[in-house]
């Protein structure tokens, strides 16, 4: 029996187990742990300039990139998710006397209603109507409430959260460096494969962040703005929303802005609609199509439907976090794929042109 096939045998098998169950003990800071190696992959040319500055005192350097953080961007969307948290009660306990007053008052919609088909034979059930639609908005309100309860729960959690990363990341740019190489000393690839990993790694990183974040931000902003100009309630909070929204494809912030702007047109506030129109849909509208181009270019190098896929994937699997994680591990997929064309290219069949046509399908 070969003895050094049975120690390597065992060793695996050891590494296995107790990877397994490091990895079990410490999943809930898993996410914490990824993403502080993310942003500190991301900004890692800045910690190397800052260190050239202070003189080779890396220590430092990771010091201030972690106060820095903190300041320009944990503590405003700290107070952007105290506003929004804020307003979203309001909204949750306004909007069915709201809608109820809305329903029953008459007004602009009254009129147009008596102008639909057959409007006198649904007259009767119009009480009904009216009841239906009451209990249904207050459902909504009440679910609305209750998520904000969970919500707060979500808080606590993220605020942990950011703690945990932000002391990983510390470490992470003081001696990520040599972290990084014994993880990839012990991944049996050759090096430019890992390299090709990292790369796609960090550029799709890097264009998630450029694009969806920076182009949602931009569109939340300019139609919570919009909204405090039409006069419609809680801005920051719909716009809040509007900036989520619009990671999806062609529909986008519209899935708000374009029911907020037929009711302004049903009540009769036409100013609100011309501000909606103009701001939400012609400017707002067309920003994703300017500035996408620009701030991503060809870093992610992956058709739209991956990304659209891997976005909406992500979301579902990891919360608000899969808007930046979702493409990137759509992108490794891709990259993974490629490199194992590469490695058994010499055993996978050569492939000629797929459904060639031939003279006889041209005849009818």
């Amino acid at each position: 029996m070969n003895t050094d096939l049975i120690s390597k045998t065992t060793l695996l098998c050891l590494v296995a187990v107790i990877s397994a169950l490091f990895l079990t003990m410490i999943h809930q800071f898993l996410m914490a742990i990824f993403m502080a190696g993310l942003f500190s992959a991301l900004v890692s040319p800045l910690h190397h300039r800052l260190t050239a500055k202070l003189r080779g005192r890396e220590t430092l350097a990771s010091m201030l990139m972690v106060v820095g953080i903190v300041l320009l961007v944990l503590t405003p969307l700290a107070v952007l998710i105290t506003l929004v948290v804020s307003q979203a009660i309001s909204v949750g306990q306004s909007v069915t006397p709201w809608v109820q007053g809305f329903i029953k008052e008459p007004s602009t919609l009254s009129a147009l209603l008596e102008k639909v088909p057959h409007y006198q034979e649904i007259l009767p059930y119009r009480d009904i109507i009216i009841q239906k639609a009451g209990e249904m908005v207050g459902t909504l309100s009440t679910f609305l409430i209750d998520s904000l309860s969970s919500f707060t729960k979500l808080t606590i959690d993220a605020i942990f959260s950011s703690i945990i990363m932000l002391y990983v990341m510390f470490y992470f740019l003081s001696v990520g460096d040599v972290l990084l190489k014994k993880i990839l000393y012990f991944l049996p690839m050759d090096d430019h494969n890992e390299q090709k990993l990292l790369k796609r790694f960090t550029s799709v990183a890097r264009a998630t962040i450029k694009g969806t974040l920076i182009i949602g931000v931009l569109q939340g902003a300019i139609c919570g703005i919009a909204f405090a100009l039409a006069g419609i309630h809680g801005p920051v909070f719909w716009g809040s929303i509007m900036a989520v929204m619009s990671i999806i494809p062609a529909v986008g912030t519209a899935i708000i802005w374009l029911p907020a702007l037929i009711i302004l047109a049903l009540t009769g506030h036409f100013t609100g609609v011309a501000i909606l129109a103009v701001l939400c849909g012609a400017v707002a509208g067309n920003l994703d199509n300017v500035l996408r181009p620009r701030l991503v270019g060809k870093d992610t190098e992956m058709h739209d439907l991956f990304i659209l896929f891997g976005t909406l994937g992500g979301i579902s699997m990891f919360g608000l976090l899969g808007i930046i994680l979702g493409p990137i591990v759509a992108a490794l997929f891709i990259t993974i794929w490629e490199i194992y064309g590469e490695a058994f290219k010499k055993y996978l069949p050569h492939v000629e042109v797929v459904l060639k046509k031939t003279p006889g399908d041209n005849q009818g």
